[in-house]
């Protein structure tokens, strides 16, 4: 249970006249918020929803607040001080300081006692971790890990040996991070493994989700900067740079030495080939296949669209057929160009 008066004290803004003393006891979509929970308005469509809420505050812009009928809280992006209200009402267990009799930390790893390692847990010789780190049921901490303050890593998440990961990571649950990029050689009679010799360094404040798999690099680190956020399901292949705040949003796919640059995002399974470079502030759409380097800021888009499968077929012979017409349109040009300057010379 919070008050309105905490809210506020939160956010950094008055409570205005509303009662700071108000309870709330979690957080409830406009229409459905009661007396007893928080709402918020982020956009003008919801005004008129807005009109007939039951919650016991509401965050909205200053200019709405006329159409409130219940207490509310002023501010300048309310879904941004939703976001950051939200944490007040996590109904994450607390977790317990110490090691849980059922797991394995070994003799060497330098353990805070404000660290809590769970249930079937392994951390293996020379770990590092930090102040306040969650190493939940099933994790496996492989050799040389550090782990920053704060750090939780959720069950079934394997970290292998040597990764880095900074303060305030969340790495949800059976996550694979420092596995062996794809590196093979030809040889005559099939492949030759090419050992991976680089690890996986990630900065702070870092979200991963789950099933999420980031490859150890060749030779140098595969490298995840500051307040980048993944999705589930993404694939980050060996030696790939991932810029400061992008995002990745779920199924998206990275060929290996792929270097993005900061503010990026990705939208659901975009495809990008290696050894591409994408500059700052350049947003892919769903599906987007990235072949080649970026080197504008903008938004990018490919795919074919959704269409009926009738219209599809129409549609996908006359790709096959658009090599054909091209040529013919070039030579049909050169006969106009040709015809022309014919009458020229008549002139």
């Amino acid at each position: 249970m919070v008050t309105l008066g905490d809210l506020a004290a939160h956010l950094g803004c008055e409570p205005g006249l509303a009662d700071a003393s108000i309870e709330l006891d979690g957080i409830a979509p406009l229409g459905r918020a009661g007396p007893r929970e928080l709402a918020f308005v982020s956009e003008a469509r919801y005004l008129d929803a807005l009109k007939s809420c039951r919650a016991g505050c509401v965050l909205l812009k200053s200019e709405w607040q006329a159409d409130c009928p219940v207490p509310s809280l002023c501010v300048p992006d309310p879904y941004l001080a939703y976001a950051r209200l939200s944490s007040l009402f996590d109904l994450l267990p607390a977790s317990v300081p110490g090691i849980h009799p059922g797991a394995f930390v070994d003799a060497s790893v330098k353990l805070p006692a404000s660290a809590s390692v769970g249930h079937g847990a392994c951390v293996e010789a020379d770990v590092v971790l930090g102040e306040d780190v969650v190493i939940g049921p099933g994790v496996h901490v492989g050799r040389g890990a550090q782990l920053g303050a704060r750090c939780r890593i959720w069950p079934g998440v394997v970290l292998y040996h040597g990764v880095i990961l900074g303060d305030d990571c969340v790495v949800h649950a059976n996550s694979v991070i420092g596995a062996d990029g794809f590196g093979f050689a030809r040889r005559v009679d099939g492949w030759e493994k090419i050992s991976q010799l680089g690890s996986v360094s990630i900065g702070d404040r870092v979200d991963i989700g789950a099933g999420v798999t980031i490859d150890r690099g060749a030779l140098d680190d595969t490298l995840i900067a500051d307040d980048v956020i993944i999705d589930d399901q993404v694939h980050i292949a060996h030696n790939c740079v991932i810029g400061r705040r992008t995002a990745i949003a779920g199924c998206v796919g990275m060929a290996g030495s792929t270097e993005v640059g900061e503010d990026c995002t990705f939208a659901g399974q975009v495809g990008v080939s290696g050894h591409l470079k994408i500059c700052d502030n350049a947003h892919f759409t769903g599906q987007a296949r990235v072949i080649g380097a970026i080197d504008e800021p903008g938004s990018y888009s490919s795919g074919t669209p959704l269409a009926p499968t009738k219209q599809w077929r129409r549609n996908a012979v006359r790709f096959g057929q658009l090599d054909a017409l091209q040529r013919r349109v070039v030579k049909l040009e050169a006969k106009l160009e040709a015809l022309g300057g014919a009458a020229s010379d008549d002139e």
